[in-house]
């Protein structure tokens, strides 16, 4: 096909021009758009991205900081120390048996909390504020708090109720000595119930009103519409706080820190990294030991991310 005589070109051969070339307004348009963003970019590379790959490469060294000239690089023998240590082995397993006592008691405690605050009472309002005030305490001050106030074998809250109630006062018991590591998981169940408490009401107060309404018309009792609507509609929920809890748990080390020092077979691995750092000397060991952990907070924040998109999806669709 030809031309026409007004000049227009062919229908067959029309040329469709480039989206945004080079230089073009919009182009820059977009990276005017960009460009208050870049500062912050890179002081979060420089911060954040900058010491971990430093931490990487450490990790595959043998370097203790007292002998610094004996550093020799050594592959993997960090990690397989790590994952072979028994201490070492027994800290990890120690980690994993505190993040999961603690996020699942924080869940069911959160959870009870949340059905009792959805009710309309009055005073609610204080109520929550008074709730969530654990959640906002700064971890060593709550670690602080239990250790002093609450555990303390001679004037700790426990131990005076116990002898309001009755008790011998021979027989009262050195909570941290006597059983460490539920101390360390009371108090962090009491700092972190709050925050799955508002996860959850906020899953509670995002249901159809109009669904419950249509479920005890059709004469469900209470136990059938937390079975059935509540609990289902909660399930994502209760996912992203199991997730969140998790991640923030299994690196916590002030808690640990504050109670115990690590002893008594509390010591996580954010303790057996800072033992190992600030004590042993151990840099290429530590950062082993910090890798895996970062490691593992990625991976369980990976499936968190993942929760909260499905989250904003289901909110959108409806």
């Amino acid at each position: 096909m030809t031309a026409t005589a007004s000049g227009t070109a062919p229908v067959g051969h029309a040329r469709v021009p480039a989206a945004n070339p080079p230089g073009t307004p919009g182009r820059l348009r977009a990276w005017a758009t960009r460009a208050p963003l870049l500062p912050a970019l890179i002081f979060m590379i420089t911060v954040t991205q900058l010491p971990f790959v430093a931490t990487l490469v450490i990790s595959f060294f043998d370097w203790n900081a007292l002998y610094p000239n004996a550093r020799s690089f050594t592959w993997f023998a960090n990690y397989s120390e790590v994952l072979t240590d028994p201490d070492l082995r027994e800290s990890v397993l120690t980690t994993i048996l505190l993040t999961v006592s603690v996020v699942l008691a924080s869940l069911v405690l959160g959870l009870v909390l949340a059905l009792l605050l959805n009710r309309r009472f009055k005073g609610r309002g204080l109520v929550r504020t008074l709730l969530i005030a654990p959640f906002l305490l700064v971890p060593v001050a709550a670690a602080l708090l239990w250790k002093h106030v609450l555990y303390n074998p001679e004037y700790g809250l426990l131990n005076g109720l116990l002898h309001w109630a009755g008790g011998d006062d021979a027989a009262q018991p050195d909570w941290i000595s006597d059983t460490p590591l539920l101390a360390i998981e009371a108090s962090l169940v009491w700092q972190w119930t709050p925050f799955m408490m508002l996860i959850l009401l906020a899953g509670l107060q995002s249901r159809d009103p109009q669904l419950i309404e249509a479920a005890r018309m059709d004469g469900a009792g209470d136990w059938q519409v937390f079975r059935h609507l509540t609990l289902p509609h909660l399930r994502r929920y209760l996912e992203l706080g199991a997730l969140l809890g998790s991640v923030y748990i299994v690196q916590n080390f002030d808690a640990v820190f504050t109670l115990t020092s690590g002893g008594l077979g509390t010591a996580n691995l954010p303790y057996t990294v800072y033992q190992s750092f600030y004590q042993a000397h151990e840099n290429g060991l530590a950062s082993a030991a910090g890798v895996l952990v970062v490691i593992g907070s990625v991976i369980i924040a990976t499936f968190a991310l993942r929760v909260v998109s499905s989250l904003f999806r289901e909110e959108v669709s409806r």
